[in-house]
């Protein structure tokens, strides 16, 4: 692989900036011609340049409508599965949302619902092994996740602001089910029991919701409280990381708003 310095990248934009064509820009430098149409890119962006396409507005920043119920449930999927990035060479930020190839039906209702909520910005998929990632880059992702932080969820405060926190109570089974298409899953468990002098297996669904953060599984268990869902709370080893709903009422409510993962 070639590496190519500073030096090089700004001999490469100076000949750009003067109208040369990125191909002859390649050939002069010995450069891929990949590698100067992302660097013009970058600096085109840098520059707020980038051609056919005004600088997306920010509900926060700018007052643009909002989808709340398509952001409820983004930010169940990224208090879950999402992570936001900001890699030295992007000036942008980049929110990611891995979703496992095993749900193609949840990997397309994570694009259709990033794609309302950020409806100027282009989506991304990224393939990885057993994986893809959703990805949008946006200079306002701070301001519509505010939990973002150094370090994992799990090992600082998640709180919700009084603002995103009105968006839930608005649209509590969206965030619910954000939650549980990335930490959560229904299963069918069974138990056996004596009738009439035989033993017969008994089959009965429930759900879990899985995360190490203390913060999160009560910004779960709180929403499932307002919307009448009895939930438990089962420990791995010492650690309270699991949520159960086994009653029968409560699965039948999460069955009608949320179902099992597709």
């Amino acid at each position: 692989m070639n590496f190519h310095g500073t030096g090089v990248q700004q001999k490469a934009l100076t000949l750009l900036r003067g109208g040369a064509r990125n191909a002859d820009v390649a050939r002069s430098l010995n450069v891929p011609l990949g590698t100067v149409g992302y660097w013009k890119h970058l600096d085109r962006a840098k520059r707020n340049e980038c051609p056919g396409r005004p600088n997306p507005k920010c509900p926060q920043c700018d007052g643009r409508d909002l989808d709340e119920s398509a952001y409820a449930y983004v930010l169940g999927l990224y208090l879950g599965d999402g992570h936001i990035s900001h890699y030295s060479q992007h000036r942008v930020p980049n929110l990611v949302i891995t979703c496992a190839e095993s749900w193609p039906g949840l990997m397309d209702e994570c694009e259709a619902a990033v794609h309302a909520v950020f409806p100027d910005n282009s989506i991304r998929r990224v393939r990885k092994t057993g994986c893809s990632n959703v990805k949008v880059y946006s200079k306002h992702l701070h301001c519509l996740f505010p939990q973002h932080g150094p370090g994992k969820k799990h090992e600082r405060r998640i709180a919700l602001d009084p603002w995103q926190q009105a968006i839930v109570d608005a649209h509590p089974w969206e965030f619910i089910r954000g939650l549980i298409h990335s930490d959560g899953c229904r299963i069918t468990n069974w138990t056996t029991r004596m009738v009439g002098g035989e033993r017969k297996r008994y089959e009965y669904p429930r759900y879990f919701f899985s995360n190490k953060s203390d913060d999160i599984r009560r910004l779960f268990t709180d929403t499932c409280d307002t919307v009448g869902v009895e939930w438990s709370t089962l420990a791995r080893g010492s650690d309270p990381f699991n949520i159960s709903i086994a009653r029968k009422a409560s699965v039948a409510l999460v069955d009608a708003h949320v179902g099992p993962k597709y």
